[in-house]
């Protein structure tokens, strides 16, 4: 089973981003997703980007993550 995390990106450069969740900060490889922008919300697993998520969506599935946690 694989668990991808929807975080934020907070800073492009070249292949990779700066990405948040809460006050968790990464750095991952964005090259499978080449038309992200700064704002956009990301699905997350292993250290790559591999899915645009809607922001609504991104945002009530960390509400429910918090929620359990």
């Amino acid at each position: 089973m694989c668990l991808g995390i929807p975080m934020k990106v907070k800073k492009i450069n070249d292949d990779f981003a700066e990405v948040e969740c809460g006050r968790l900060l990464r750095k991952i490889n964005i090259q499978m997703l080449p038309d992200l922008k700064i704002g956009d919300y990301v699905l997350v697993h292993a250290g790559f980007a591999i899915e645009k998520v809607d922001p609504q969506r991104a945002k009530e599935t960390l509400k429910i993550a918090n929620e359990i946690h």
